[in-house]
C-alpha cells in the first residue's frame, strides 16, 4: 500500500495565508496545513485522545503560520475514522476507550507512514519534528526512537512513564512539558522520566519544563483546563526549540 500522500479535495484558505486540507496516506486520513511561504520544516502533529478535532485542526494552521508544514493523521482510523470527541462525559469516555484499544505498533507504523508522506511532499524541507498532546505527547515520545524524526516535543505525554525503555536509543532533541497539577501525571511519574532520560545516551539533548499553575491539558483553549500564560509560554518554547529545521 502506498504512502504517498493525495488530496480528497483540493487546498482551500482556512484564514489567509495558510491553506488546508484532509489527505489520503494508505489506509487512512492526515489533516495537512501548509505554511505561507509553501514549504518548510515537516511536523508531524499527533492528537489528544479526542481525535483530529476542531482544536488538534486549528493547531496544525496555528505551526503552519509559524512556517510548518503539518500533518495530523487520523491515529483512532481502524476503529473510528475521523472521529472529533469533546471533553466530558461520555465522548470523554468514547475518547478513553478509543485510546485504550490503540495498540502501540499500530500507532507507530502510522506514524512512521506519516514521516514519510510528510518528506515527500514539495512542501517539506526534508526534516521532520513530532510534537503531541496528552496520548500525543507519549507517541512524540516513541516517534524519537521509532519513527526518524530530527525532534520531538511531548506536552504532558500520558504514559511515557511506562515505555522508558524507549530513553536508551533516543539520539535526538526531545523537548518535554509538564503540568504541576495534573492528576493523569503524578510527579512521581515525571520524576521517572526525567532519571530516564538524565541516564540515557540522549541526556545533554532533552529540555524538560515545568507549569506551577497548570493543569493536565493546558494548552488545549477548548477545555477547561486551558491555561493562557503557560500555554503561550510552552508554544514559545516549543517553536524555539525546533527553530533548527529551518536551517
Amino acid at each position: 500500500m502506498s504512502n504517498s500522500p493525495s488530496a480528497s479535495s483540493a487546498f482551500k484558505p482556512v484564514g489567509e495565508p495558510v491553506t488546508a486540507s484532509w489527505l489520503r496516506i494508505g489506509g487512512f486520513d492526515a489533516y495537512c496545513a501548509l505554511p505561507p511561504a509553501g514549504r518548510g520544516p515537516g511536523l508531524l502533529l499527533l492528537q489528544e485522545i479526542f481525535g483530529v478535532n476542531a482544536h488538534i485542526r486549528r493547531v496544525a494552521e496555528q505551526y503552519a503560520l509559524a512556517g510548518f508544514t503539518v500533518l495530523a493523521p487520523d491515529l483512532f482510523w481502524r476503529q473510528a475514522p475521523r472521529v472529533e470527541l469533546g471533553y466530558v462525559g461520555e465522548e470523554r469516555d468514547r475518547a478513553l476507550a478509543l485510546m485504550k484499544a490503540l495498540a502501540h505498533d499500530d500507532a507507530v507504523a502510522d506514524m512512521g507512514a506519516a514521516v514519510a508522506a510528510l518528506r515527500a511532499l514539495p512542501a517539506c524541507n526534508g526534516r521532520v519534528a513530532a510534537l503531541g498532546y496528552c496520548m500525543g505527547g507519549r507517541l512524540a515520545y516513541a516517534a524519537a526512537t521509532q519513527c526518524g524524526v530530527d525532534r520531538a516535543v511531548a506536552y504532558y505525554g500520558g504514559g511515557i512513564a511506562t515505555r522508558l525503555d524507549l530513553a536508551p536509543a533516543i539520539g535526538v532533541p526531545v523537548l518535554f512539558h509538564h503540568a504541576g497539577h495534573d492528576e493523569s501525571i503524578p510527579p512521581e511519574a515525571v520524576a521517572a522520566v526525567r532519571a530516564a532520560m538524565a541516564a540515557s545516551p540522549a541526556a545533554a539533548l532533552a529540555e524538560f519544563h515545568d507549569y506551577p499553575d497548570a493543569k493536565h491539558g493546558f494548552n488545549c483553549w477548548a477545555r477547561a483546563a486551558y491555561e493562557p500564560a503557560s500555554a503561550a509560554l510552552a508554544h514559545a518554547r516549543s517553536l524555539a526549540f525546533l527553530a533548527p529545521l529551518f536551517a
